[in-house]
């Protein structure tokens, strides 16, 4: 009889878990639309910029609002890769972030394109600010240094999450 009783509260404690990690699925997948409906915002409100900016004659000025149109669009990237890695990992693939590999390969991808928007937002602010006000080009360089130090971060932790991985 306590058998029987032990087994029936691990089905009660499986269907539970389940329907908690079906609660999760959701939430995360609602999270995932509306990452990717704000790339899209960001993908439309950049294409009109850059429409205004061509409309407007080939000059310094238009070439500016090119410019940060680009940086909108990394931006927008930057929402649909995220929106794109918690459809696959937390959705579809129904498995969760556990072990070095799975970490590593999630922030792999999260990272590789901040690290380039932050590049793009340091090449708007120095062409902004070489053109407009040179005193912003500290604030230029200091975008440009912090996307190199996410760019070294990132490398050390992928050598240090290798051994990990070996050691697992």
């Amino acid at each position: 009889c306590r058998i029987k009783a032990d087994a029936m509260r691990r089905v009660c404690q499986d269907d539970a878990m389940k329907k908690l990690l079906l609660i999760y699925s959701i939430i995360h997948g609602c999270l995932a639309a509306i990452f990717a409906c704000a790339a899209l915002a960001l993908v439309v409100i950049a294409t009109k910029q850059g429409w205004i900016a061509l409309a407007g004659g080939f000059d310094h000025a238009s070439a500016q609002k090119i410019i940060e149109a680009i940086g909108l669009l990394a931006v927008a990237v930057v929402a649909l890769q995220i929106s794109q890695t918690i459809a696959e990992e937390e959705v579809l693939r129904d498995a969760h972030v556990s072990g070095p590999t799975r970490i590593r390969r999630f922030l792999s991808r999260f990272l590789l394109v901040v690290v380039v928007a932050v590049a793009i937002e340091g090449l708007v602010a120095t062409f902004r600010a070489s053109h407009e006000d040179s005193v912003q080009l500290l604030y230029a360089a200091s975008i440009l240094v912090s996307a190199g130090v996410l760019l070294a971060g990132w490398g050390v932790f992928i050598r240090l999450n290798r051994f990990a991985e070996d050691i697992e």
